[in-house]
């Protein structure tokens, strides 16, 4: 391993692996609550900003304190010595201010140097030669006791950085490499009274070819590549002996889930140049325990607490974790404590679940994942960090509760794993988390001949093993990762499996490990039990419905019908009105906004199958509004066909991640949710699809389908299945009565359509409908078809969609006539939360219904207020029917302004009423 540094001992991750990173930190970003960084100086124009303050760090034995935040500046900008940089009582003028987890670029932004990055192509004007040197991190702690032991203890450096602490170099950069590797440097003999200063030299990133992160065709990239400090910097002050890697082993009784049996671990570190006796104890559930470790100089031991010393380890009706849908999520803390003649030395905290996770490959060679003994459906979305790595608990916790909405279970994380915030948050929330590794850059550069990583050097191998060290010890504990996956579009070879193995063993890591996000295999492993087909760009929604290539069989890590475009409201805010014009007028464009990527750079393929199917937009409104009809439909196919086909015999389907369920800038692809949190039809078709009780339309037998995904079975349902032609005349209608449905998302078939209906037009209307016994609608369900297919030409199939010879024919939808909705709104507010209740009543005299209305809560300036729940939106109604929804908001993200809501649809005429 790497030698020790002068006057610093360091403890890598292959050997000891820190836990928690500590308490929550907001950084300097407030997501979408505070306004976009103004114009502001040139790069490197000197700024007036207010100094950093100094971080105050107690000396508590245990205690780890971030640094607030860092000064920064370019090293071409800064003539003085490492010596003098990182000394105490620098003159750090014209520095820069950033906060306590930062990027270069997040910084310069949070300083108002440039615009914001997310409007129009001002990212492009940033220049990336300010970011292709090193950049200085600076920072000041204050100590009043030097006698307690201090160490740095780090990870999150992005790509690697030498470390200096009052004048001197305690790391250097060959060492501290690797955006995951965690370091712990002990300082205790540079520490001094009063003030302090460390300061990190950081590198320059480049994904190909360092062990960091990278965006690949997700967004245009950041010019800094994402450069700087992304995690928290602790002061740890301790006594003589450390308190490392704690943790507990789970092992739940499947499937009674009547005990479960606790073994926890730790290593205590003797940190002196003499023999040592500690006293170790601690607690948890309620069961305390204690032992004595003799220690010699500079010795560690592992201490273990196991049912087999300490009974009351094992527990009888542990409270069992659950993901969102299927039970609660109760959380256990373990609390440790190394104590030396009487003085405590060290203590260690850790707040875990108890569950059990398999993931065997079924009959058909796929990727099954079992929780608690019940077979999981895995619903997800790939998870997008802000592009910038800006880290805000309040916003991430919005972006929770969506997916959450949307009756998703699991949120994938290719890379960019988000500190330990987001894990809690996950446990919290019921949301599962599939960590792995990215692809196509140097993490898959020794075994991905079609990606731009480097290959290899025996150094990079180290740092891998130490990555997978770092994260396995920081995510094991979190109930809601259900596995790590060790390689995305390619797996690993097997010196790096071997690596990554071995790391993930010594951890005591509880999940199944997979090989790779596609249909690869490892040495070890075997085969991933999973496929990566796509598509990523636009095909009809019958497509999903096919067991083969990206339809419903088997477990699709990432895959979707590509391009989002947002609402009207945020296609405003993130383009200028000359780049709207283009985006509806020219399909050939070049689209800043979507991908860097040349396959992925246009709306080529997706605006010709919106004017084959829905006929040529007319303005932007209009290409908007079909957008949302289109997104609305394929996103909900998607997920149906997944749910429908979960519970076959044949090929079932295990998993579907969507692609993406959100971006990390203002993008017009691969998201169920904007980065300004609005929803436009791809969110509520995946909402629609995700009901716990649902009744669905199959496109590829015509078959109507009631998915129960409650615990429960569902009984005395009636399904009613009614034709419409687009003016509203009525061409079928059939009811069942006496359904009943299993629980755990089986399903069950009430009634086929005919294959041809007498006076159907081309263009149709099915509406599904969904009792209980009581006669209380619990699912609705509208469709718009076509008695003309879509055509898919299988054969043309690439590695990011199937082309569509003949689109079906929606255009008869333009016939429908224009129908008035009325709408009544009141709003109660209640400790910091306000509920909107709306009444939607088609108040028209006709025969046609309102298709797709849908409900925006605005301010007084007509604005969204965001983030917002609505128990149901994008609804369609018949003359007579009426619809109450609910939305819930944070009061304060009204700004005072009393709230409205704003009525649309597609053959709804626009209108705004009060709802206070």
């Amino acid at each position: 391993m790497f030698p020790r540094p002068a006057l610093a001992r360091r403890y890598t991750t292959a050997a000891l692996v820190l836990g928690l990173l500590g308490g929550l930190t907001s950084g300097a970003w407030a997501g979408d609550r505070r306004p976009a960084a103004p114009h502001g100086h040139d790069r490197g124009t000197r700024v007036d900003t207010a100094p950093v303050e100094p971080t105050r760090v107690p000396g508590t034995a245990g205690s780890s304190t971030p640094l607030s935040g860092f000064a920064i500046r370019s090293t071409a900008e800064v003539g003085d010595s490492a010596t003098a940089v990182s000394s105490p009582g620098y003159q750090a003028s014209g520095w820069y201010p950033a906060g306590p987890r930062s990027t270069v670029l997040a910084a310069l932004l949070a300083d108002g140097v440039y615009a914001d990055p997310f409007h129009s192509t001002n990212l492009q004007k940033i220049a990336p030669a300010d970011f292709r040197v090193p950049w200085w991190f600076r920072a000041d702690f204050t100590v009043e006791d030097t006698g307690p032991r201090t160490a740095l203890d780090f990870s999150g450096v992005v790509s690697a950085a030498d470390v200096y602490v009052n004048g001197r170099r305690v790391a250097p950069a060959s060492e501290v490499t690797g955006a995951y590797t965690q370091h712990e440097l002990d300082i205790t003999r540079l520490v001094r009274r009063g003030t302090n200063t460390v300061a990190f030299r950081v590198r320059p990133n480049d994904p190909d070819k360092h062990l960091t992160m990278g965006w690949l065709d997700w967004l245009q990239p950041p010019p800094d590549r994402n450069m700087g400090l992304v995690r928290d910097v602790l002061v740890r002050r301790g006594g003589p002996v450390a308190l490392r890697d704690a943790h507990v082993v789970t092992k739940l009784a499947v499937p009674s889930l009547a005990t479960a049996d606790l073994t926890v671990k730790a290593r205590a570190r003797n940190d002196t140049d003499a023999p040592v006796t500690a006293e170790v104890g601690g607690s948890v559930g309620g069961t305390e325990f204690r032992t004595t470790v003799s220690l010699a100089a500079h010795e560690t031991k592992t201490v273990v607490f196991s049912p087999a010393d300490v009974p009351g380890l094992r527990l009888t009706e542990p409270k069992v974790w659950w993901p969102a849908g299927m039970g609660g999520q109760p959380l256990y803390d373990l609390d440790l404590s190394a104590t030396v003649a009487g003085t405590v030395s060290d203590t260690a905290h850790q707040t875990f679940g108890i569950r059990d996770v398999q993931a065997p490959l079924n009959s058909d060679g796929a990727r099954q994942f079992r929780i608690n003994g019940r077979k999981l459906l895995v619903k997800g979305g790939g998870w997008s960090p802000d592009e910038f790595l800006r880290w805000d608990r309040a916003y991430v916790e919005d972006r929770l509760a969506y997916a959450r909405d949307l009756g998703l279970n699991t949120l994938r994380l290719e890379g960019h794993l988000e500190p330990d915030e987001f894990f809690d948050l996950a446990d919290r929330h019921g949301l599962l988390t599939l960590p792995g590794w990215e692809c196509c850059d140097k993490w898959e550069g020794e075994v991905n001949p079609s990606g731009s990583g480097e290959k290899w050097s025996d150094g990079d191998h180290a740092v891998a093993r130490a990555s997978m060290a770092a994260e396995a010890a920081r995510l094991r504990g979190h109930p809601s990762v259900l596995s790590f996956l060790i390689g995305s579009d390619s797996a690993p070879d097997a010196t790096i499996e071997r690596g990554y193995l071995d790391a993930l063993r010594a951890a005591d890591w509880p999940v199944p490990v997979v090989p790779a996000a596609s249909d690869a295999s490892a040495p070890q492993l075997g085969a991933s039990g999973m496929k990566m087909t796509g598509p990523y760009d636009w095909v009809p929604p019958g497509y999903w419905y096919a067991k083969r290539e990206g339809g419903a069989t088997g477990f699709n890590s990432e895959t979707s019908a590509g391009p989002s475009i947002p609402t009207l409201d945020t296609l405003r805010r993130m383009m200028t009105p000359a780049e709207l014009d283009t985006l509806w007028r020219d399909p050939e464009a070049r689209q800043y906004h979507r991908s860097p990527s040349s396959v992925f750079g246009t709306l080529k393929i997706y605006d010709k199958a919106l004017t084959g199917r829905y006929g040529a937009p007319t303005s932007l409104t209009d290409y908007v509004r079909k957008a949302q009809l289109a997104q609305y439909e394929n996103v909900r196919a998607q997920f149906e066909a997944y749910g429908r086909n979960a519970s076959d015999t044949d090929r079932p389907a295990t998993g579907v991640i969507h692609w993406m369920f959100n971006s990390g800038w203002t993008s017009l692809h691969w998201q169920l949710t904007d980065r300004y949190l609005d929803q436009n039809g791809a969110y509520f078709g995946a909402k629609k699809a995700n009901e716990p009780l649902h009744i669905q339309y199959s496109y590829d037998n015509r078959s109507v389908v009631v998915v129960n995904n409650r615990h429960a079975p569902a009984e005395g349902l009636t399904a009613r299945a009614t034709l419409f032609n687009p003016d509203g005349t009525q061409t079928y209608d059939k009811t069942v009565s006496g359904v009943t449905v299993d629980g755990d998302g089986a399903h069950g078939t009430p009634l086929t359509l005919p294959s041809s209906v007498s006076g159907l037009a081309r263009t149709y209307l099915l509406r599904l409908v969904l009792t209980d016994a009581d006669g209380t609608e619990v699912s609705r369900n509208v469709y718009w078809l076509s008695t003309e297919a879509d055509t898919l030409d299988w054969s043309g199939t690439t590695w990011y969609y199937t082309p569509t010879t003949r689109y079906a024919d929606l255009q008869g939808l333009a016939s429908m006539a224009k129908v008035p909705v009325s709408a009544s709104a009141a709003t109660r507010a209640s400790d910091g939360t306000s509920t909107t209740t709306v009444t939607l009543r088609h108040t028209g005299s006709g025969t046609t219904p309102a298709l797709l209305t849908d409900v925006h809560l605005v301010d007084a300036q007509g604005r969204p207020v965001l983030p917002v729940r609505w128990s149901d939106n994008e609804v369609s109604l018949w003359p007579g029917e009426s619809v109450t929804l609910t939305a819930t908001y944070r009061t304060a993200d009204l700004h005072g302004s009393a709230p409205s809501v704003r009525v649309s649809g597609w053959n709804t005429p626009e209108r705004t009423v009060p709802a206070d």
